[in-house]
């Protein structure tokens, strides 16, 4: 079925590659390609979701991974309100395997060098839950909007989004981070089942154009990793090309760096159906490499990638200990009965944010401290907790720390952002709908809604919309009737 769509190329470059396999790999072909969400662990419990939907099965390489079937009569998963909340992210599950092998630790620096659209920046940030902090960036603009807007859905606030060049990053970021993510633009050729036109451009490219690319970019990721520091280096081709040779250059180039195993490496590389990269013949590559894995689709119930771990010489810096860990444990769930306080003294300090921005704060039970806050062209946000080096300032950026929103003279408009980085319980006047209600869907649609019954009874003014309890967005009640205020470029369609 789907290998109409391979190239007479491709198909002799695998067999090659493959040997005796190569028929059960085209037998995949055939295959419908799997389907995955991950949950944010932020707002929902693994347990709790698994509750929800029930029909789930999990992904054996990511935590919070699993696979999902629509049936016949569902609505898609990405028309469900709860995505709208950001209880997901709805991801390809070969893609899940690089942010949920990187070890990360709660207080590291962490480099998303080509994120958009945002997956493994989604996954990472999760994992760092609200400490240490998140850069994620992509050179390209337009992708980094994309980016953009499914970090603040996912709630993350410990963030700083470029859209940049590497060697430009290099300049202000060097020696910084603790871990990196390199998920390199790369010729596809794992995607070919799910992602038909792929194939297309590989015909027009190859791979030679993606190797010579990556490898533009790749001592810039090095320049910036910190002493001890660990590296992901992934891409979605099975291209020796682009993958073992990347690899070799590294070592050879950079003697500082070696590919280490990855954690609980033996049940990857046994039950769950990982390949060990390096043998490939015709070709001679260092042992180390033989750490690093293929996913094919005749293996796993996935799309093809390859993964890498790297790891840098020396002492790595407190709070980023190395050690590894597969997958992610849950984050501590942020407390809702925090009480922010700002006195006479505090808004007197802060003369460009008016009263009505430090009232509303006060009614929101997670900290913002008052220190971390910053006013730019109007809008009022908290900046990340760790220090950002000299020079960041000039850097394109999209985002810095969480947008809380936006000051019209002396009024206050809260942002999408902070909605979405709301736990539940964090705001007290709400209105609450159920997720199969028709009211949910015109809210998400930006319409006008009447309410009754419980809902009636919210205090007139900024209502946090929730369904099922789960933050949604802003309206303004007056009587019963709910102004919308969900982001227009947001909107269900």
């Amino acid at each position: 079925m789907y290998r109409d769509y391979l190239p007479e190329k491709f198909i002799q470059h695998m067999q090659e590659l493959l040997g005796d396999e190569f028929e059960e790999f085209l037998a995949s072909y055939d295959e419908e390609p799997a389907s995955g969400l991950r949950v944010n662990p932020m707002k929902v419990s693994f347990e709790r979701f698994g509750e929800l939907y029930k029909k789930l099965e999990r992904v054996p390489w990511a935590e919070g991974g699993f696979y999902v079937q629509t049936e016949e009569g569902e609505s898609a998963p990405s028309k469900h309100p709860y995505y709208h909340a950001g209880l997901y992210y709805l991801q390809e599950p070969s893609a899940m395997a690089p942010g949920a092998l990187l070890p990360v630790t709660q207080g590291c620096r962490v480099l998303d060098l080509c994120a958009a659209p945002g997956g493994k920046s989604t996954q990472i940030g999760a994992r760092l839950a609200g400490s240490g902090i998140l850069v994620s960036n992509d050179i390209s603009a337009s992708r980094a909007r994309a980016l953009l807007k499914n970090i603040e859905l996912f709630g993350i606030g410990n963030v700083l989004i470029l859209s940049e060049s590497p060697d430009k990053l290099a300049t202000v970021f060097s020696g910084y981070f603790d871990r990196i993510i390199i998920d390199a633009p790369c010729s596809g050729e794992g995607m070919f089942r799910k992602v038909h036109a792929v194939a297309k451009n590989w015909e027009q490219y190859g791979s030679a154009y993606y190797a010579d690319l990556q490898k533009q970019i790749i001592p810039h990721a090095i320049e910036m990793l910190a002493p001890g520091g660990i590296m992901i280096y992934s891409t979605c081709t099975f291209s020796p090309l682009e993958d073992e040779d990347s690899l070799d250059l590294i070592l050879k180039e950079h003697p500082e760096m070696h590919v280490i195993a990855f954690p609980e490496a033996d049940r990857l590389f046994g039950e769950v159906g990982f390949v060990r990269a390096g043998n490939i013949k015709g070709r001679s590559y260092p042992e180390e490499i033989s750490n690093a894995a293929r996913l094919f689709p005749h293996k796993i119930k996935g799309e093809g990638h390859f993964v890498a771990l790297l790891q840098k010489d020396g002492s790595p810096a407190d709070g980023a200990d190395g050690s590894l860990s597969v997958g992610a444990q849950e984050p501590a769930s942020r407390t809702t009965a925090f009480k922010n306080v700002y006195d006479a003294s505090v808004r007197k300090r802060h003369r460009d944010i008016p009263d009505s921005a430090f009232d509303f704060l006060e009614k929101v039970g997670f900290r913002i401290a008052a220190d971390k806050l910053y006013v730019k062209s109007g809008f009022l946000s908290l900046d990340p907790d760790p220090d950002i080096p000299f020079g960041a300032e000039k850097l394109r950026t999209l985002r810095r720390g969480l947008l809380l929103g936006e000051i019209r003279k002396d009024r206050f408009e809260p942002s999408q952002a902070l909605a979405c980085a709301m736990p539940a319980g964090a705001y007290p006047n709400t209105v609450d709908f159920p997720a199969d209600s028709d009211d949910v869907i015109r809210y998400l649609k930006c319409e006008t809604i009447c309410v009754n019954g419980e809902n009636a009874k919210a205090e007139d003014g900024y209502v946090l919309v929730c369904t099922d309890g789960f933050p949604l967005g802003w309206a303004r009640k007056k009587d019963d009737t709910l102004k919308n205020r969900y982001l227009p470029g947001w909107r269900m369609m």
